[in-house]
């Protein structure tokens, strides 16, 4: 899956107000297609990523048979380093990131059961990958051997985790007083202690404790105010105080405001309308503002968002795992 931008524009010349579907389906199968661009090799890092988000467009927007299922395993499956995680593409080095992507994608296509036939270890070495990356003192989670910490890093671990049915391998507790830590005067969470407040950080803090079962430490007013102040004039919404507008945010600050019961508080109908003008209804792909380049990333947070919103057609995404609730539901209730 290229993550290369373009080659359309958000804005071009849509005037109807609706998700143009095909066209979308269309962009994302093609992406693969564009090997002859430099910026297909540049984006390397995130190829693994990609999938993921391609993927899970494709599952919203009604056709997750667009990408091939057994290719798309093969692919998975050649990312599996010795230590049980996930690099970005084969060869690369294990991370957090690419591993909870992994798990995700073959969630998604119900392929837990060929990690376990043919990865280089099954669910329980994934899960020893991901529990050797906890911080046994402060209860958060490092990305890699390289030591660096995030707060999307614990919430990939608990999301992955949960998924593979492997949750007790970690210190729950500690993770959710760490997130406990992160929390501000203004209700959100930033990406460590006293760091400042950001909706991207918002969603991996509260959808951490939704996992854990601990929403109730969240002040849910609070909280709801503070990512309800995102939404500009234009419907827009953005992940922090005095920054532009970006449709990804229709994600990270929609989703934390349905996890929390307060997706009413902002304005649903400006908010679809912004997403919609950024799409390029000719060749597809949906970008971060009206006029700006498309690419499969904020493709499929931007769907994402319309389908929190309840737009009609789209699948119906669940807000902690970004992944279609359907499918959450059914692997979740076979563990």
């Amino acid at each position: 899956m290229s993550l290369v931008s373009g080659p359309g524009r958000g804005g071009g010349v849509a005037t109807d107000q609706k998700l143009y579907v095909q066209k979308h389906v269309d962009y994302i199968k093609g992406l693969d297609t564009r090997k002859d661009e430099l910026e297909y090799w540049l984006t390397e890092h995130l190829r693994l990523n990609g999938v993921y988000w391609g993927l899970t467009a494709l599952h919203l927007l009604n056709q997750p048979e667009a990408l091939p299922r057994d290719e798309t395993i093969d692919f998975v499956l050649s990312c599996q380093q010795d230590n049980g995680g996930f690099g970005a593409a084969p060869g690369h080095d294990a991370h957090m990131l690419y591993t909870v992507s992994a798990v995700q994608i073959l969630v998604m296509v119900d392929g837990l059961d060929e990690l376990e036939k043919r990865g280089r270890g099954g669910k329980e070495k994934v899960g020893s990958f991901i529990a050797g990356l906890q911080d046994r003192e402060t209860g958060t989670f490092k990305g890699d051997e390289w030591g660096e910490t995030d707060t999307r890093f614990l919430y990939g671990a608990l999301l992955a985790l949960s998924l593979l049915g492997l949750l007790d391998r970690v210190d729950v507790p500690k993770a959710v007083s760490y997130v406990q830590q992160c929390a501000n005067l203004d209700g959100a969470y930033g990406v460590r202690p006293g760091a400042e407040s950001h909706a991207g950080q918002v969603l991996t803090c509260v959808a951490a404790l939704a996992i854990a079962g601990r929403l109730d430490l969240v002040d849910k007013d609070r909280l709801g105010s503070w990512l309800s102040e995102r939404q500009l004039e234009n419907g827009g919404l953005n992940g922090r105080p005095e920054k532009l507008e970006d449709a990804c945010y229709s994600w990270w600050t929609a989703a934390s405001l349905a996890m929390i019961g307060r997706l009413h508080w902002i304005n649903g109908d400006k908010l679809t309308a912004f997403v919609l003008r950024c799409q390029d209804p000719e060749a597809g792909g949906i970008a971060d503002r009206p006029g700006h380049m498309v690419d499969v990333y904020h493709t499929v947070f931007s769907i994402a968002g319309l389908s929190l919103l309840g737009y009609n057609g789209l699948k119906e995404v669940d807000p902690v795992y970004c992944m279609p609730k359907d499918i959450i539901s059914k692997h979740l209730a076979k563990q």
